[in-house]
């Protein structure tokens, strides 16, 4: 399967809620604001509990009041569908 570009991107990108970011054809990037260090850790924890219910693993930057989330699919080294359904169910949590 060859990554997604261009238009497909953009199409899928603009059923995303704000935030999201497609970063050079190769990867989503979102960051979430808390209110504490706790909040974060707990919204990065249920991240985590999805990711591994999928098997679809995002890198995670966690910090005092900040969550970063970077979605691609490693064995194409791009995006694919599935990185922006895993996008719209975070958005979910």
């Amino acid at each position: 399967m060859a990554p997604l570009q261009g238009n497909e991107l953009a199409q899928l990108a603009g059923q995303l809620r704000e935030g999201w970011q497609v970063v050079d054809e190769h990867h989503l990037e979102r960051d979430y604001e808390f209110k504490n260090f706790r909040e974060a850790l707990d919204f990065t924890n249920r991240v985590g509990a999805l990711a591994e219910q999928v098997n679809h693993h995002p890198d995670i930057y966690l910090a005092w009041g900040k969550v970063k989330l970077t979605l691609w699919t490693h064995t194409i080294d791009g995006l694919t569908e599935s990185d922006f359904v895993f996008a719209a169910k975070v958005d979910r949590l």
